[in-house]
């Protein structure tokens, strides 16, 4: 029978950048040094650290009230630590943590909470955090820090989606964007009072729209009837669906070959094939082939608050 645990996995964002720029050898010192520094942080929060992934770390919290507070406070530390950091060596950090019955097998730990951690982790841009709805249950908020709900988001090999919410832990951001926690989550797949009015501008070489809230959902395709048009043989008839859902655009591919997305700033690129992602900030969508296919239509994308 497994142990509760609350999972964090942090991985550095940009990394493959790095060394395509440094090389093997320094990249590796680079990495090494600020994931060596993670484990610290996370051990002097009250964390285990299980083990070492690469260009991230894997660790888990007896109590989830320590885990968020950790993970608030190495975003903090390390954003101050990333000021002083030379542009061929930044690497934002980011953050997924889920809660629930963890298996240790010698010295490694598996289960639902590990696998959807590691998938939020995947999904958030540079600087954020996301959490799985059970982290925050019963968990007082420090000052200053806020969470925003995203919605319902599919971890691939879920049958269920999962409530996903960002940590907002910058001090200085405008209250306005953000709902302060509630005591019950079950209430929250409403909208919030003062909710920033969203919309996403999308481009396609010359070819440039505006959407607002009211008008998704749309569809992204090759026919005419379609909302946005991308005018390529590699493009379905209808590739793509955007919704607002829950206060966020959702994105949900209805191809035959797949859509991929990837976020400013780097990280690795999201490939979605009959399922769907929250989009959030600046990114691209290439659709129906890579990013690395030198003809791949890709459509620019920014979601942001009107005005």
């Amino acid at each position: 029978m497994g142990i509760q645990s609350t999972v964090v996995f942090a991985d550095l964002y940009g990394s493959t950048g790095v060394f395509e720029t440094l090389g093997n050898a320094k990249a590796t010192v680079a990495v090494t040094e600020i994931t060596t520094w993670l484990a610290d942080e996370f051990m002097a929060g009250g964390g285990r650290v299980v083990k070492f992934l690469g260009d991230g770390v894997l660790v888990t919290f007896k109590e989830k009230k320590l885990a968020v507070a950790a993970v608030v406070e190495v975003q903090r530390v390390y954003a101050q630590r990333l000021a002083r950091t030379p542009s061929e060596t930044y690497m934002p950090l980011r953050i997924g943590v889920a809660h629930g019955d963890v298996e240790m097998v010698d010295d490694d730990c598996y289960g639902d909470a590990v696998n959807i951690a590691a998938r939020l982790s995947e999904l958030t841009g540079a600087h954020q955090i996301w959490a799985s709805s059970q982290v925050l249950d019963d968990v007082k908020l420090l000052p200053g820090v806020r969470t925003r709900y995203l919605g319902p988001i599919h971890v691939k090999g879920r049958s269920e989606a999962c409530i996903v919410y960002q940590i907002e832990w910058q001090e200085d951001l405008d209250s306005d964007l953000f709902t302060i926690q509630s005591p019950n989550l079950d209430g929250l797949n409403e909208a919030q009072p003062g909710e920033a009015v969203i919309q996403i501008e999308l481009t396609w070489l010359n070819y440039h729209k505006t959407f607002k809230t009211y008008e998704l959902p749309i569809h992204i395709g090759r026919i005419r009837q379609a909302d946005f048009v991308v005018s390529d043989l590699h493009v379905s008839r209808r590739h793509a669906r955007l919704d607002w859902r829950n206060g966020n655009v959702v994105l949900t591919d209805v191809s035959t070959y797949g859509s991929w997305v990837r976020f400013l700033g780097g990280g690795s690129d999201l490939l979605l094939r009959r399922e769907e992602c929250v989009l959030h900030g600046r990114g691209e969508i290439a659709l129906g082939t890579t990013f690395s296919d030198l003809s791949a239509p890709v459509v620019s994308f920014w979601v942001h608050s009107q005005g």
